[in-house]
C-alpha cells in the first residue's frame, strides 16, 4: 500500500533539484504524457497563460496545459495541488526550451548514426530506443525532421533520462536547420478549404486566445506518437467547436494546423476530409 507514495517520493526527489537548478519540471502519466487540463481549464477555457514564451501554468494551480505546467517553483511542485499528480506520475519531464536547451531526439541506431556523422558532439542521454542529443540554446520544436529525428525545445518536453555523460555544446547550425528543411517541404501544399464564416472577430477574451488555442493544437498534433488520423480530427473538431462560428479563424490559422498534421505524415486529403468531416459535425 505505500508503493504510490514511495514512487511520489521518488519522482519529487528527482523534480525538485531540478526546478532549483533552473529546469522547469512536470509530471508523465502512464503514456509518457502529460496530466490533461482540470475541469476549470478543459478546451483552454481559463485562457491560459500570457503568452506561451515562457514555462508555468495559468493562474489555475493544477499541472495544466501539458508543456506550459513545467515550472521551477519548488513550491508548485510539491503543493498540494500537485499531490496526486506525483501520486500518478510514471515519469519526471522537463520544458528544453525553458532552460535554454535543445534536444534531438534520435529514436533507433540508424538516427544515431547519422548524428555521429553530421552533428558536432555534446551531451548524450541514453533512451529507451536511442540517446537524447542535448545542446545549449534554444529553437523551435519540429517531430520528424528526418527519420527517427525529433527535435524538442520550445513549446514541448522530454522525459527526465538523467543527466547523461559529456559536455554540453551550442545548438549548432545543422540542428537549425533541419526544423526550417521541415517547414520548406510541407509549406508548398495548398489549403483549399474555406475559413468558416461569421462575425470575423474572436468572442472568446482576446485575439490572444486564437493564437493560443492554435498554438496548441499544433502542439497536440506534434506529439501525437500513434492514431495520428484520430488526433488530426479531434484536435480540428475542438478548434473548430471553440472558434467556427465566429468568423476568427483565417487560411492562414488552418494552413498552420495542415502543416502540422503534413509534418505527422497525413496526405493533403487527410487533413482536407478530417477538417471537413468536423465541420459536418457541427452543423459548420
Amino acid at each position: 500500500m505505500t508503493q504510490p507514495t514511495d514512487i511520489r517520493g521518488e519522482h519529487l526527489h528527482t523534480a525538485l533539484p531540478l526546478a532549483a537548478s533552473g529546469v522547469p519540471v512536470l509530471p508523465l502519466r502512464a503514456g509518457k504524457v502529460p496530466f490533461g487540463n482540470c475541469r476549470h481549464c478543459t478546451d483552454n477555457a481559463c485562457g491560459g497563460r500570457p503568452n506561451m514564451k515562457t514555462p508555468g501554468p495559468c493562474t489555475c494551480p493544477h499541472p495544466c496545459h501539458g508543456w506550459a505546467a513545467a515550472t521551477t517553483d519548488p513550491d508548485i511542485v510539491r503543493s498540494g495541488a500537485w499531490h496526486s499528480a506525483w501520486e500518478r506520475a510514471t515519469a519526471v519531464a522537463y520544458h528544453p526550451g525553458g532552460a535554454d536547451l535543445t534536444v534531438v531526439d534520435l529514436d533507433d541506431a540508424d538516427a544515431i548514426t547519422w548524428a555521429r556523422t553530421t552533428l558536432p558532439a555534446t551531451r548524450t542521454v541514453p533512451t529507451t530506443r536511442g540517446e537524447h542529443w542535448i545542446y545549449r540554446g534554444a529553437m523551435r520544436s519540429a517531430n520528424a525532421v528526418r527519420p527517427g529525428v525529433d527535435i524538442k525545445s520550445a513549446m514541448s518536453y522530454a522525459r527526465w533520462l538523467g543527466p547523461g555523460s559529456g559536455r554540453i555544446t551550442a545548438l549548432p547550425d545543422a540542428v537549425r536547420a533541419l526544423a526550417v528543411k521541415q517547414r520548406t517541404a510541407v509549406r508548398p501544399t495548398a489549403v483549399t478549404v474555406p475559413a468558416p464564416t461569421g462575425g470575423g472577430e474572436c468572442r472568446h477574451r482576446t485575439p490572444v486566445y486564437l493564437e493560443r488555442g492554435i498554438a496548441m493544437a499544433e502542439q497536440r498534433i506534434t506529439e501525437a506518437r500513434t492514431a495520428v488520423h484520430a488526433t488530426v480530427y479531434r484536435t480540428f473538431l475542438a478548434v473548430l467547436s471553440t472558434h467556427g462560428r465566429c468568423g476568427c479563424l483565417t487560411e492562414t490559422h488552418i494552413a498552420r494546423l495542415f502543416t502540422a498534421a503534413r509534418a505527422k505524415g497525413e496526405s493533403p486529403r487527410h487533413c482536407t476530409d478530417a477538417w471537413t468531416n468536423a465541420r459536418t459535425r457541427l452543423g459548420l
